[in-house]
C-alpha cells in the first residue's frame, strides 16, 4: 500500500527544504514502518525558530487535527527540562551540585548512600534505577512511599562507580530535593519560572482542563531491546511495577513525575532547551550564569551504562552527544531522548536547540530513525 503524507503546516524557509522532505518521507517510507500518525519538529537558532513543522492527526481515529496547540507526552524527553530546573535552583543559590543529597534529606543516606551528591543523582550513579524487590505499580501515584522505600533501599551498585539509567525513580529524587531545598516541586517550578514568564506551554503535572489538547499515543509494536538482563534492568524496566501504571489516564497526567509525564510541544522544548544552546539565555535574558552552565552540562561519569545497552557520557542530567552522535554532529550537543522516539536537544556552537515528537511509537531506546532523518537534513542544510 502506498502512504500519503499528510498537509504540513507551519514554518520551513527554503533553505531546510530537505528537511521538510524529510518529515513528509517519516510519514510514507520511515524506516521499519514507523510511519508518523502525527508529528512535530521544531528549531531554534540564536532565539530565532527557524524550523516548525507539524502534520497528522492527534488521535487514532484522524478526527482531531494535530495542530500547533497539541500536546504530547514525551517520557523521559523531559528529563532534558528536569536538568534545567535543578540548574535553575542552583544558580538561585538553592543547591550545589557537589552537594550530598542526605545533607538535605537525612533518610536518603541509608545503606550506604550518605556520600551520594546531587550531581551523582542526576547522572543516574546513586544505584537506584528502580525497586530492588517488586511492587505494586500503584506505589507510583504515591510520591511519599516511593521517596521513602527508595530512601531506605541499599543501592545496586557503589554509588559514584557507573551510570545506570533511572527510567522514573531519578524524577522522583529529584523533585524531593528540589523541593527541600526550594520549597517548591519542579512542576511549580515549571510554571512560575519558566511556563508562565516566557510563555512556555510545558506542563510537570498537567492540569485537568489542558487534558484535552493531548494527542493519543500508539504504543511501540515491540519491546525495546536492552541487551543480556540482569536483576539491575529487571528492577529498571522489566518487573510489574517498573512503571507507573494508567500511563494515558487522568491521574497520570495529573500528578507529577519530572522523569516521565512532561507534557509539551516540540516549539516550546527547542526554546528551552535554547538555555544550554545560548549560554544561559532565554528570549534575551539570562537565566543560567557561564559557570552554572558549565557546571549542569560538564561530563559527570562517562562508561558503559548498566541499564541503556549504550556507552554514555552523562552531564547532570543530560545526555552528552560525545560518542552517541544522535544530537547533530557536535560532540558537546546535549540532550535527552524518550520513550517511543521523541528528542530534545542543544548545540552550543551553532547556537541551536530542536525538538521532535510524534504520536506513533518506536522501541527505539535513543536515535530514533526518523529523528535521525530530520536531524540530519537540518545539520546538511546548516
Amino acid at each position: 500500500m502506498t502512504l500519503t503524507a499528510p498537509e504540513i503546516s507551519g514554518l520551513c524557509p527554503p533553505r531546510f527544504d530537505a528537511v521538510k522532505d524529510a518529515f513528509a518521507r517519516n510519514f510514507t517510507d520511515a524506516p521499519e514502518g514507523l510511519n508518523e500518525q502525527a508529528a512535530r519538529f521544531s528549531v531554534v537558532v540564536a532565539g530565532e525558530t527557524v524550523v516548525d513543522l507539524w502534520a497528522g492527526s492527534a488521535d487514532p481515529r484522524q478526527q482531531t487535527p494535530f495542530t500547533d496547540r497539541t500536546l504530547v507526552p514525551v517520557f523521559s524527553t523531559g528529563k532534558a527540562v528536569m536538568a534545567l530546573l535543578m540548574a535553575s535552583a542552583v544558580q538561585r543559590g538553592k543547591l550545589a551540585y557537589e552537594e550530598k543529597v542526605a545533607s538535605l534529606w537525612p533518610a536518603f543516606g541509608a545503606g550506604g548512600k550518605d556520600t551520594v551528591t546531587v550531581a551523582q543523582m542526576l547522572s543516574h550513579q546513586d544505584g537506584l534505577p528502580g525497586f530492588s524487590e517488586p511492587v505494586d505499580p500503584a506505589i507510583w501515584f504515591d510520591q511519599r512511599a516511593v521517596l521513602d522505600r527508595l530512601a531506605a533501599q541499599a543501592p545496586m551498585w557503589p554509588p559514584g562507580s557507573a551510570s545506570g539509567y533511572h527510567p522514573v525513580t531519578v524524577g522522583y529524587l529529584a523533585n524531593e530535593v528540589h523541593r527541600l531545598a526550594d520549597g517548591r516541586s519542579l512542576g511549580q517550578a515549571l510554571r512560575e519560572d519558566f511556563a508562565g514568564p516566557f510563555g512556555l506551554d510545558l506542563w510537570i503535572g498537567l492540569p485537568e482542563s489542558e487534558h484535552d489538547r493531548v494527542a493519543v499515543l500508539r504504543k511501540p509494536s515491540a519491546a525495546a531491546s536492552l541487551g543480556p538482563v540482569d536483576a539491575i534492568k529487571t528492577a529498571a524496566f522489566l518487573d510489574k511495577g517498573s512503571a507507573p501504571g494508567g500511563r494515558g489516564s487522568a491521574e497520570w497526567r495529573t500528578i507529577e513525575i519530572p522523569s516521565a509525564n512532561l507534557h509539551g510541544t516540540a516549539l516550546d522544548l527547542a526554546r528551552i532547551m535554547g538555555l544550554v544552546a545560548n549560554g544561559g539565555g532565554l528570549d534575551g535574558r539570562t537565566v543560567l550564569s557561564p559557570d552554572v552552565l558549565a557546571q549542569a552540562t560538564k561530563e559527570r561519569i562517562h562508561g558503559q551504562d548498566l541499564v541503556l545497552p549504550y556507552v554514555i557520557s552523562w552531564a547532570a542530567g543530560l545526555m552528552r552527544n560525545a560518542g552517541l552522535d544522535i544530537f547533530g554532529s557536535n560532540p558537546d550537543a546535549l540532550g535527552h531522548c524518550g520513550w517511543g522516539g521523541s528528542c530534545a536537544f542543544a548545540d552550543p556552537s551553532a547556537r541551536l536547540s530542536a525538538a521532535y515528537v510524534m504520536t506513533r511509537q518506536s522501541p527505539h531506546l535513543i536515535g530514533d530513525p526518523r529523528a535521525q532523518r530530520l536531524i540530519d537534513a537540518l545539520y546538511a542544510a546548516l
